[in-house]
This record gives structure tokens, sequence and C-alpha cells, in this order.
């Protein structure tokens, strides 16, 4: 009960801040923030949760982002049906690369999904109506509802979806699918000897898993009023996702919201202060640092810090 109060009174604050009169750059880095950590979240419920390394994120993301695209550009749909398409889109691709790839183990279920991305990318290179290799230039709607601009409004929504798949994580960490899913990442042997259903709980750990990549990436058209195929496939989502979890610590739902806040910060500080370069050099860094030093992440140091001042 204490966790929806936190949401709501989170959702409420990040309402009352679109209304304000904050700089636009404010809301601008803050969607990217927010966008990882519905990325790390998602990640983890297979990754960290199952231990199946997913090197797919970015095909997830585009799908989303492409399926907002067509919606928009076919039907003129808000951005709610935008999310709520890719999210299924993408969800429905997570339970084909699962049905494909899931008796896979290991680095051959990572090269697997990183195949994914490299074919998904190749359609949509050539797929004039989404604008093909050159990308599309997208114009937003007008209709703000009380929003003072479109940024703002994007903001919040991404806010509510942070908060949604935080949620999502919380619930499976401690429902018997949570469960499952770590007996198969001790011993996916002993867990089917178990009577666990393995194959059924990866399936819906990949769907879950997909849909809320797709629902982070959906809103990306719109927040840059321009996509195209080079930065939307972009490896780099695989990385952020993949070191979000391990910074904050992949055994529970909080890590990968620690490490997301802690590394978009961080981004966006030396995106503004240094150079954009610099952002896959900075996950670099934390990485190696955190796996020599500290391989259970931030919640693992903090667990070790209680322990030891007992």
């Amino acid at each position: 009960m204490k966790f929806w109060i936190i949401c709501a009174a989170l959702v409420l604050g990040f309402l009352g801040l679109s209304l304000s009169g904050i700089n636009e750059y404010v809301f601008f880095a803050g969607f990217v923030i927010l966008q990882f950590v519905v990325l790390a979240t998602a990640w983890n419920i297979l990754g960290g949760y199952a231990g199946y390394v997913n090197f797919g994120v970015p095909a997830f993301v585009a799908v989303g982002a492409y399926t907002a695209v067509v919606l928009f550009k076919a039907y003129q749909a808000p951005i709610l049906v935008q999310i709520l398409g890719g999210g299924i889109l993408a969800g429905l691709l997570g339970l084909a690369v699962g049905l494909l790839t899931l008796k896979l183990r290991g680095i051959f279920f990572s090269i697997a999904t990183v195949a994914v991305v490299f074919i998904l990318e190749t359609v949509v290179m050539n797929w004039r109506y989404v604008g093909g290799a050159s990308g599309l230039q997208l114009t937003r709607p007008a209709d703000l509802m009380f929003f003072d601009s479109y940024t703002r409004m994007l903001f919040f929504v991404m806010a509510v979806m942070a908060i949604g798949s935080v949620a999502v994580a919380r619930y499976i960490q401690n429902s018997f699918l949570g469960r499952g899913l770590r007996a198969v990442r001790d011993s996916e042997e002993a867990a089917e000897c178990s009577g666990v259903p393995t194959l059924r709980i990866k399936l819906i750990a990949c769907v879950v898993s997909g849909a809320l990549m797709g629902v982070a990436g959906a809103p990306m058209p719109m927040y840059l009023s321009y996509i195209e195929p080079t930065s939307t496939f972009n490896l780099s989502y695989s990385i952020s996702a993949l070191g979000m979890p391990i910074i904050g610590g992949t055994s529970h739902w909080m890590g990968p919201v620690i490490g997301a806040v802690l590394l978009g910060t961080l981004q966006q500080i030396v995106t503004v202060t240094v150079s954009s370069e610099l952002n896959v050099l900075v996950v670099g860094l934390l990485l190696v640092f955190f796996v020599v030093a500290a391989p259970d992440g931030v919640l693992g140091l903090v667990k070790k810090w209680k322990q030891s001042s007992k």
C-alpha cells in the first residue's frame, strides 16, 4: 500500500513540475532518465531475474518507435494509442524471439538477440513509408491539454510509464513467476526437476520485458520530432540497459532504478559539460568499476555496509 502511495505522490509531483516555470532542458533530460528507468527495469526482468542476457534491446525499442510512427502517420493516433500499439507489437516480438531462442543458453542466446537487431534494421532501412535509411521528419500535434510544451507532456507520460514498469517488476519479483525465474537463473535443470514450468515463465518474461521496452521507445519519435534507423537501432541501448541493472543491482527491483537514475543523470551532466560522445565511455568506466569492486551493485554495497555496521 505504501508503494502505491509513493507512486501517486511522484506522479503528482511530476505533474506539478510540468506546470511550473522550469527550464525546458530539465524536462528534456528528465525524459531520457525516466526512459532509462523503464529500459533498465524491463531488461532486468529477463536478464537479472532469469539470467538470460538480452543484447537485442534496440530491436524492441525500435519496434515501439516505428509502430508509433506508423500509427501517427496513417491515423494521426494520439500518443497514448502509439504507446499502447508499440507495447503490444514489442511484446509479440518478445514472444517470437522467446519461442525461437529460449532453448539456447548463455552466449548463444545473447548472439541470437543481436541478430534480431540487424534483421529488423535492414527491414526498416528498406521501408520507404517510415523514411527508409534517410529517416522521417515528424510534426508534433498542437493539442497539449494543460501542458506548456510537448516535451513537458512527454516527460509526464514517461514518468507514469516508469512508475508502472517498476510496479510490474516489483510484482513479478514477489510472485510465483519471480521465484521461478530466480530458480532458472540458479540452475535451470534443477528448476525443471522441481516442477517449475521453465519455458512458460521464460516466455512470459520475454513478453513483459519486450513490451516494456517497446513502451519506452514509442514516445521517442515525438520526443525528437525525427526518426531514422541508425540512432534508433543503436547498440548503445543494449550497453546502457545491461549496465544500469549491474550498477544498481540485479537481484532487486530497486537496483535498475538506482542504476538508471545514477547513470542517466551522469550522462546528461557529461553531455552538457563535456561532450555527448563520452556517454559510452562513462558507461564503460562505471561497468568496470562495479564489476570489479562491487559485483552486486549499489544495493550489494549498502547490504555489506549494513552488515558491517552491526
